[in-house]
C-alpha cells in the first residue's frame, strides 16, 4: 500500500511540475542595430551614473509640429502609425513610415511633423541616467 501511494504521489509531482510546452510560432523581427543616428552621426557613449530606462508613447495630432528640441540621451522608437518626419536645424531630413525605426539625433537640435491626415503614434526608448531629462526644448524667442 505504501508503494503504491508513493507511486500515485510521484505520478501527481511529475505532472504538476511538467515542462510547458512552449510555442514554435515565436518570431523576433530586427527593426534596427546601429551604432549612429539616423543622420549618420555616431552615437555617444553612455554616462557614468545610476541608468535610467525611459519609455514613452507620443502622439502629434495630424499637421501637428513637435517644437525645437534636444535629446542629451540615446533614443530609439518605432512609428506605430501614421507619418512622421523630422529635419534637423543643419537641414537633414528623416521621414518615417508606420513600422520604421528610427535611432534619434543626440545633442542636435531638430523638430518633428506629422505629415499626414490621422495621428501620429511613437514609441520611443531613451536610455540616460538619473536625473538627465530625456528632451530639452528651446525656449522661442520672445518679441
Amino acid at each position: 500500500m505504501k508503494t503504491l501511494i508513493q507511486c500515485l504521489l510521484l505520478s501527481f509531482l511529475v505532472t504538476a511540475c511538467a515542462v510547458p510546452e512552449y510555442s514554435e510560432h515565436i518570431q523576433s523581427t530586427q527593426l534596427i542595430k546601429t551604432t549612429t543616428s539616423w543622420n549618420g552621426q555616431p552615437l555617444p557613449a553612455y554616462p557614468d551614473g545610476t541608468p535610467e530606462i525611459t519609455i514613452l508613447r507620443i502622439t502629434i495630432p495630424p499637421k501637428g509640429l513637435v517644437p525645437l528640441h534636444l535629446h542629451p540621451v540615446i533614443n530609439a522608437g518605432v512609428l506605430l502609425k501614421g507619418k512622421l518626419s523630422v529635419t534637423t536645424e543643419a537641414g537633414d531630413e528623416l521621414h518615417l513610415e508606420p513600422n520604421e525605426p528610427i535611432v534619434e539625433v543626440v545633442n542636435t537640435w531638430h523638430y518633428g511633423k506629422n505629415e499626414g491626415d490621422t495621428p501620429a503614434e511613437i514609441l520611443v526608448f531613451y536610455a540616460g541616467k538619473v536625473g538627465t531629462p530625456v528632451t530639452i526644448t528651446q525656449s522661442p524667442e520672445k518679441p
